[in-house]
């Protein structure tokens, strides 16, 4: 069995990839401006790259593709919160509460979730209220618009900043997960998949009928099923789609694919090519290596990146 590939970059369209990458250097001040491949590129600590593709006009961000947002570790996310309200050039989105109004910045100021995922179903805030259960006021998730309408996830308390995910809407989450398992190698991430096995048989699961808060849409959520993979240490967490049209491709949206370092490409095209996998192209040059497109079972874009060991 091949090993399985690291997580190498996510790659972003954008009009503007020099004030974008400042942007965010601003925000997540571990982070720095680079570049490779001959394209612009932010560099986390945690040795993942952001690359940039400088696009004429406002990159699309609907209809809705797999790739969600994308999600950074903050060592403190009220602090940052304090920090980003204090800055003109971000917008802080809300995170609602329930679906009669109410919101907060930060996920720690409402009523901490009761299961593997976040959020609560009406039933559960009514039980939360009626308990007196109070807001942890500590940690907790928030979200801010990014350049060129990217949604970008800031998270706490953890030791240190990097680059932590890149959240996902899947048309089936568990099929999903058995794609990346058996194509890609991929682990699976501890505590976000099922509690009981699944096979190709059994893995399309209804979309749960409850939506749960706090959900950047006033009316909730649906966080369920849910599964996700790790590359390295970047988790691909996914949820059902929120819509009943199935998922677009992430080419030419704001999030465009998403790159898998791979130590041997040549092999890696074969097994794929036995496997049927759909393929967006033939291998290609890029910067002073290799890449290869796939399309994943969402058609989210995957670029497997050979990374030529000197």
């Amino acid at each position: 069995m091949l090993p399985a590939p690291g997580f190498h970059h996510l790659h972003l369209n954008s009009v503007d990839p020099d004030a974008a990458i400042e942007f965010y250097v601003r925000q997540f001040p571990a982070s720095a401006k680079a570049d490779w491949g001959g394209l612009p590129a932010l560099t986390a600590p945690n040795d993942v790259l952001v690359l940039f593709s400088r696009v004429a006009t406002a990159p699309a961000t609907s209809p809705q593709t797999a790739i969600w947002h994308f999600g950074w570790h903050v060592t403190d996310a009220r602090v940052r919160l304090d920090t980003y309200t204090s800055r003109p050039d971000v917008t802080l989105l809300p995170l609602y509460t329930t679906d009669e109004g109410g919101s907060v910045f930060v996920s720690s100021d409402t009523w901490p979730s009761a299961g593997r995922t976040p959020g609560l179903t009406k039933a559960q805030i009514a039980e939360a209220k009626a308990s007196g259960l109070q807001p942890t006021r500590t940690g907790g998730f928030g979200y801010m618009r990014g350049p060129d309408n990217a949604l970008v996830e800031y998270a706490g308390n953890h030791p240190a900043e990097r680059f932590n995910h890149v959240h996902m809407y899947q048309d089936d989450p568990f099929c999903a997960q058995l794609w990346y398992q058996k194509h890609l190698n991929a682990p699976v991430f501890a505590g976000r998949t099922s509690q009981t096995p699944v096979t190709c048989a059994t893995c399309k699961v209804a979309r749960t009928p409850d939506r749960t808060w706090p959900a950047l849409d006033r009316a909730g959520m649906f966080r369920a099923p849910s599964a996700a993979v790790v590359f390295g240490d970047v988790a691909l967490p996914w949820y059902v789609r929120q819509g009943d049209r199935p998922l677009v491709s992430s080419r030419g949206h704001v999030y465009d694919h998403i790159a898998l370092s791979v130590a041997d490409l040549d092999a890696w095209v074969a097994k794929l090519r036995s496997e049927r996998v759909t393929f967006l192209g033939e291998p290609y040059e890029l910067g002073d290596t290799r890449a290869v497109m796939i399309e994943g079972p969402s058609r989210e874009v995957l670029e497997l990146v050979e990374e030529r060991r000197t």
